[in-house]
């Protein structure tokens, strides 16, 4: 056989495989989908969602699974496909959240996992009416995260979003903005205007929109919403006064405010203090950078306890800022966003110690908008107790964090040498260590972590908003 007849055959091979693994992606989606509907059953691969709408993403998700979780057992997709089967054949499974990637690198069966996991399978999750106050960026990534899963009746049910009073076709611009991103790209599904009842028809789904000067002006239950959770998205109410406008509305049962809160509120990040929460009905979920920081914090500080540090955030402009220079209230943030490096003040690092009070002291911070629209970067520098033996034995613990079945769906870790910001936008882990920047020198330690400060911020928003709607899901393996 001549060279060129071994290089063909070899093409033929690789396609055919290719098409195997298609089909059995195909096949996979289906049972996932499923699960979703009839057993409320959440599948994962090592903590991220298994996409049911697109093939080549089900089959990227393997290959990157199989790259970072090089020292484990490999994961192909007959092997997700298999477990998945099991799954769909039990008919013991509800309410729960099974992570097939940890299952089969640990040769674990279903039975023994559902054992293991003390699973009550008549456990059943409600649905729960869902509000966005607001429509701004972080608004419009909760409803596209909310409704691009898979249609239920349980679980988080996004029934309206309420703007301020605004002129003819605002209707119709809302639906734009929600369809077409400059960051993002287009919305994979459909999304048209219903004006004859003010609202928007989303993969399906109808969503009232309710004009509001204040939140304490609607009656929710006209419009069929009853003992909603409100996700105030606007930043402008921070403390109980402000924000306990809503619970005033009639049909309101929480609100979680998607910015740092004073008072008393409950600043959270989810995975690190969200056992607090308890019955309070107003939440904070915190700030994009409290969230992307705290995990990994929290994990260095366990491991070598943290003695004081410095967070510097390298942030993206934001909406808060002026394209061009012109009058703003706060220092500096009047220059020209997209021209100028800006320095400018964070709570972020103050913050953490409202989450993890054990550092409450610790860290100072500060924070420069620099000219590109999303993905941030946070590099701590951290004075340590006790010192990693070298910059690789702090990447490895990181490395290790980042796969481990607690920590996979917060942190995540990258040691790529050609890794750049844009590399992470739609990235719905909350922090990603970069293993090519860490520094260890003596017991001083400075670790870069990427952000995408929209979505990864928005996925840990909806963890939250889950936990306060009582939606629970048995984690599989416990």
């Amino acid at each position: 056989m001549s060279n060129a007849d071994t290089l063909r055959q070899l093409h033929q091979d690789r396609l055919r495989q290719y098409n195997n693994q298609e089909q059995q992606a195909i096949e996979l989606m289906g049972l996932l989908n499923k699960l979703y509907n009839e057993q409320d059953v959440q599948v994962t691969l090592f903590g991220e969602a298994i996409d049911t709408t697109s093939v080549g993403q089900v089959l990227a998700l393997h290959q990157k699974a199989a790259i970072r979780h090089q020292d484990s057992k490999p994961i192909a997709i007959a092997d997700t496909l298999a477990m998945v089967k099991a799954l769909a054949a039990s008919d013991d499974i509800r309410s729960a959240s099974v992570d097939v990637g940890q299952l089969i690198t640990n040769d674990s069966d279903i039975q023994q996992a559902l054992q293991a996991s003390s699973h009550d399978k008549s456990a059943v999750n409600g649905a729960t009416d869902v509000v966005l106050y607001g429509f701004g960026r972080i608004g419009r990534i909760l409803t596209r995260l909310l409704l691009s899963q898979a249609s239920s009746a349980k679980g988080l049910q996004l029934k309206a979003i309420v703007v301020r009073p605004a002129a003819a076709g605002d209707l119709a611009k809302r639906a734009s903005l929600l369809e077409r991103d400059s960051i993002h790209g287009s919305f994979l599904g459909s999304v048209s205007v219903d004006d004859d009842n003010n609202g928007m028809l989303i993969n399906g789904r109808f969503v009232q929109v309710i004009y509001a000067n204040d939140p304490s002006d609607i009656d929710y239950t006209d419009y069929g919403i009853d003992n909603a959770l409100i996700i105030d998205n606007t930043g402008i109410w921070k403390d109980e006064a402000g924000l306990g406008k809503h619970l005033q509305s009639k049909g309101v049962k929480k609100v979680l405010l998607t910015a740092p809160a004073g008072g008393d509120i409950k600043n959270v990040v989810y995975g690190v203090n969200n056992d607090t929460i308890g019955d309070d009905t107003i939440v904070s979920a915190a700030s994009c950078t409290t969230n992307a920081i705290t995990p990994t914090l929290k994990v260095i500080n366990d491991e070598y306890g943290i003695e004081n540090g410095h967070v510097e955030t390298i942030h993206s402009f934001t909406n808060d800022q002026n394209l061009i220079d012109n009058y703003h209230k706060a220092d500096r943030r009047g220059r020209s966003a997209v021209l100028n490096m800006v320095i400018t003040s964070t709570g972020a690092a103050k913050a953490v110690g409202k989450a993890l009070p054990e550092l409450s002291g610790k860290l100072t911070g500060n924070a420069i908008r620099v000219p590109t629209p999303n993905v941030s970067l946070a590099i701590l520098n951290l004075n340590l107790k006790a010192a990693p033996k070298s910059a690789d034995a702090l990447n490895e613990f990181m490395r290790k964090v980042a796969n481990s079945h607690t920590w996979q769906s917060q942190i995540a870790y990258t040691d790529a040498t050609e890794a750049v910001s844009t590399d992470f936008v739609g990235t719905k882990h909350v922090g990603i260590v970069d293993a090519q920047a860490t520094i260890v020198t003596d017991n001083h330690a400075t670790v870069y972590i990427w952000y995408d400060n929209e979505v990864g911020y928005s996925t840990q928003v909806l963890r939250l908003a889950t936990q306060m709607a009582g939606i629970s899901y048995t984690q599989i393996p416990a």
